[in-house]
């Protein structure tokens, strides 16, 4: 058995199929699709409403499996409609191949080598971005898209952009939802696959940029860029709000009380007074009327002013129930005393939230003013307790 019919075996049995979204790629597309028939016939192909001579060339393939879209809706709508037909047709995971020219068909077998030490991972194709003829709008893109997917899922790649890549069909049917239609849609599947805990893992691949009078290009440098950002700005938002707090929690709750207090506090790289920065905004968060939020805040907050999350966290929950009206309490009266309005408190054995919304202005300005009052003293504390303990920490090992 030689190599190609061993490779041809191994995709067959991983029941792996080769997506090609294409949309006027009439100089490439023929060559894409032969290169890519000498690895497996289980191609398919999607036209995305091209207005050239595709509709002909693909007619020639007999052996391969053609979906045409009406009208052009864009690269996420085409791969969308792709893993539908996969999923349907039982492939457990897809390839997905641009038809440009740019990817060589010629890498399918490291995808399928990669895949097979880890199954069901988001396998990235990561191109050399300091090779000659890479345009400067794409080097920017590429250093622009790593740093925004770090923040969203904490992982470090090295590339993000990368249209060649090989997906798992299981996990991606496990999404009831795809928000986005166009090029952004390979940014949202990727966070969202790395937040579901899908292993992400890359391998090198090559890439062929044509002449600049030679290119097709269907990007439209402003406008998508502009779509992908928002995407990247929604993600990030998600990001610090729901999944790195819920990501990290669910780490703590591996471990025992003793070991995280270990780990991250008295052992903690964390100088004394970041950790006491740490409580103090953990403090000033949890006394914020943003009920429900003010853990995910505090976490978001922490991420970005580079605090002790694990301090930060613990500290905004001292707006539990049984604090929760002394709380609110006295941030009314903080709010009366910074207004001059006192004398003006009606004490109420109906404490609740219809008291409250008659004096919003007073409680939320005392909130702010409290939350801070509080925040200054616990971090105070907080650090003289931490040059006692930590000390004698270190003494005694």
């Amino acid at each position: 058995m030689n190599e190609l019919t061993l490779v041809r075996k191994k995709i067959a049995d991983l029941r792996c199929c080769v997506l090609i979204p294409t949309y006027n790629n009439e100089r490439t597309l023929e060559d894409v699709i032969r290169r890519t028939l000498l690895y497996t016939s289980d191609i398919i192909v999607i036209n995305d409403g091209s207005t050239d001579s595709t509709p002909r060339i693909l007619k020639v393939f007999h052996d391969i499996v053609v979906l045409d879209a009406p009208h052009n809706r864009g690269k996420g709508s085409a791969l969308r409609i792709g893993f539908a037909c996969a999923i349907n047709r039982g492939f457990r995971y897809a390839i997905t191949l641009d038809s440009d020219g740019q990817h060589f068909p010629e890498d399918i077998p490291a995808f399928i080598d990669c895949i097979s030490q880890n199954p069901d991972s988001l396998i990235m194709g990561v191109r050399d971005m300091n090779q000659k003829g890479i345009p400067g709008t794409s080097s920017f893109g590429h250093r622009f898209s790593i740093f925004w997917f770090k923040v969203e899922t904490g992982l470090a790649v090295q590339d993000v952009q990368t249209g060649y890549r090989l997906y798992p069909l299981n996990e991606i049917q496990r999404f009831r939802h795809f928000y986005s239609r166009k090029y952004e849609f390979e940014v949202e599947i990727m966070v969202r696959l790395a937040w579901r805990g899908v292993k992400v893992t890359e391998v090198p691949i090559r890439i062929f940029y044509a002449p600049d009078n030679e290119r097709v290009s269907h990007f439209r440098k402003f406008r998508d860029f502009t779509r992908v950002s928002i995407m990247n700005t929604l993600l990030v938002f998600l990001a610090l709000l729901w999944f790195r707090p819920l990501s990290f929690l669910n780490s703590l709750r591996k471990k025992s009380i003793r070991e995280v207090i270990n780990e991250y506090v008295i052992n903690s790289e964390d100088s004394n007074t970041k950790l006491s920065l740490s409580m103090a905004l953990g403090m000033f968060t949890g006394v914020l009327p943003i009920w429900g939020w003010q853990m995910m805040t505090a976490f978001g907050l922490a991420h970005v002013l580079r605090l002790n999350k694990f301090v930060t966290i613990v500290a905004s929950n001292i707006s539990i129930p049984p604090i929760l009206p002394l709380i609110v309490y006295l941030s009314y009266i903080t709010g009366g005393w910074v207004l001059g309005i006192s004398n003006r408190i009606q004490y109420s054995n109906e404490f609740g939230l219809a008291w409250i919304k008659e004096n919003l202005i007073q409680y939320i300005i005392g909130s702010l003013v409290f939350g801070f009052i509080l925040a200054l003293g616990v971090g105070a504390v907080t650090y003289v307790f931490l040059r006692i303990f930590r000390n004698r920490a270190i003494a005694a090992k």
